[in-house]
């Protein structure tokens, strides 16, 4: 169904098809001590404040050519931040052909906002194990728009965005829009997979799996980190200050916790 803006069957009115991405992050650390993990939440909460994650939102508006209409941000305590945009489509006729093909979308040079029917949104949520010294970061963001712009474009940007071990991404097309003669369009553009708007050099860095339903218009990505250095998990100090022994202990409830977020699942935990 290759169709550009202009090759489009002519509408009934506004094409109100909804265009949903879901992309959410994690990232792991191993701190030893509450201390450790205090500072690791500290660290987040200032490296993902609302006013960058702000900034990185205005960026997926400009990517996907939308126009912010109005923004909300919020620090909280004791952790975490949101920020929700609300956002309108820009003219189609001006959208260029590339924004319709499965390819990743670009990396610009260089938080809740609101679009017109459409918004993107992101929350972010700073946790820790009670027990294990396993400390995780995980941001939400949903992208939703109504009409002719995709959010899809965005996910290459919003990858490079954050530091990621496992992502999972969700793309689900809703409703249905109709041509003058009242026949019904339940989606406007080609896809197979929420992979092909990945580049290829990234996905070399991924274990990757799909899991779609493609008569529904339900797309459902995985993907974890291929390659460990523990060195990138440890908060504050490097692998050389431990034992051989605490090394083989902290990698494996790295790689656990990893897993069971990859495959949405508790595993069984053995020292």
């Amino acid at each position: 169904m290759s169709l550009t803006p202009k090759q489009r069957i002519e509408l009934h009115g506004f094409n109100n098809l909804t265009k949903t991405l879901s992309f959410n992050m994690y990232d792991i650390c191993y701190t030893r001590t509450k201390e450790e993990r205090e500072k690791y939440i500290e660290y987040i909460d200032e490296q993902y404040n609302a006013e960058r994650l702000t900034n990185i939102l205005t960026k997926v508006s400009e990517i996907i050519e939308a126009n912010i209409l109005n923004i909300a941000q919020q620090d909280y305590e004791p952790q975490g931040a949101s920020v929700t945009i609300l956002v309108s489509e820009g003219p189609v006729d001006q959208t260029p052909i590339e924004s319709f093909k499965q390819s990743p979308g670009p990396i610009p040079e260089t938080v809740l906002g609101h679009l017109d029917k459409s918004h993107i949104t992101v929350h972010t949520y700073p946790e820790y194990h009670p027990d294990e010294g396993i400390s995780t970061f995980r941001a939400d963001i949903d992208i939703s728009t109504c009409g002719e712009i995709s959010p899809l474009k965005a996910l290459n940007y919003l990858i490079h965005s954050f530091e990621t071990d496992v992502m999972v991404m969700d793309y689900r097309v809703r409703g249905f829009t109709r041509d003058v003669k009242g026949h019904k369009l339940f989606i406007d553009h080609d896809i197979n997979s929420i992979q092909n708007y990945i580049p290829d050099a990234l996905q070399e860095f991924y274990h990757m799996i799909d899991v779609n339903v493609y008569q529904e218009n339900i797309f459902h990505t995985k993907c974890k980190l291929k390659q460990f250095d523990l060195n990138n998990y440890l908060f504050g100090y490097n692998e050389d200050e431990l034992s051989e022994e605490e090394k083989i202990l902290i990698t494996k409830k790295l790689k656990t916790e990893m897993d069971e977020i990859f495959y949405a699942k508790n595993m069984t935990r053995s020292d």
